[in-house]
């Protein structure tokens, strides 16, 4: 298949893409702008599939333009093009559910959050106005030699030791992106492991003691998702279904 991969160079990109050119699909990438309208025209000419993983997240002052804008730009330019896969992240639902979120639930980031939730949130909206298209919401993503697993301390240190992260690996981004090019799906699908991770784990997974936390008030199923429509329409069974289990395959 022949696909045009926005977001190459990233954390997600860069081990999403040697995966797909593993399993023999045609990919190309994007060095310029989206705001560039011919480079992005060409850049989706005859292609089989857009993957839209480019986004601006904490480094970046241009969510607007990146995450909203540009998504849009891209949607209506591939216009043509069968398939398109939107990267977009589970906190783009609200908290409050008292279960995990599903994708009939309403986005509704909190602003605790910033910038990229909510921006990702009106990406997504922005695709769905534009084109049919399968949006993934991605858990915590870890693996492969990505800093992620440590950053998280930065802010899960001040967790209660019981505070859950969802998280998915790399490989599985992977595997849920390869099955909805494979069954060309459409629609909303949440893409995370089975297991949840505390903030006492994260610690140890860090090789750190688990710090003392102070008790706060804490909503115990935000950020935990369901993922039983992946599993369910595209076949999606996590390689690690755990954190534990990829950092026993060495896969971390």
């Amino acid at each position: 298949m022949k696909i045009a991969m926005t977001g190459s160079t990233g954390r997600v990109g860069s081990r999403l893409l040697p995966r797909l050119r593993e399993l023999d699909h045609d990919v190309r990438t994007f060095a310029h702008r989206l705001e560039d309208a011919g480079a992005v025209e060409e850049f989706v000419a005859g292609v089989d599939a857009v993957v839209h993983v480019a986004a601006a997240l904490r480094t970046s002052t241009d969510f607007e333009g990146v995450n909203v804008h540009g998504t849009r730009a891209l949607a209506e330019a591939s216009e043509k093009v069968p398939l398109f896969v939107h990267i977009s992240t589970n906190l783009v639902y609200p908290g409050g559910l008292g279960r995990p979120a599903t994708e009939d639930d309403p986005t509704g980031p909190d602003a605790a959050f910033g910038d990229y939730p909510r921006t990702k949130a009106l990406g997504e909206q922005a695709v769905r106005e534009t084109r049919e298209a399968a949006i993934l919401r991605l858990a915590f993503v870890y693996g492969d030699g990505d800093p992620h697993l440590e950053e998280s301390l930065r802010w899960a240190a001040k967790w209660p030791g019981h505070q859950r992260l969802h998280m998915v690996h790399h490989a599985d981004v992977a595997q849920a992106v390869a099955k909805v090019l494979d069954a060309g799906a459409s629609g909303i699908f949440n893409v995370a492991d089975d297991s949840p991770t505390t903030a006492v784990e994260l610690h140890l997974l860090n090789g750190l003691t688990p710090s003392e936390t102070v008790q706060q008030d804490f909503d115990p199923w935000h950020g935990i998702v369901s993922t039983i429509r992946a599993q369910r329409e595209l076949g999606f069974r996590p390689r690690y279904p755990s954190v534990w289990a990829a950092a026993v395959s060495g896969a971390l």
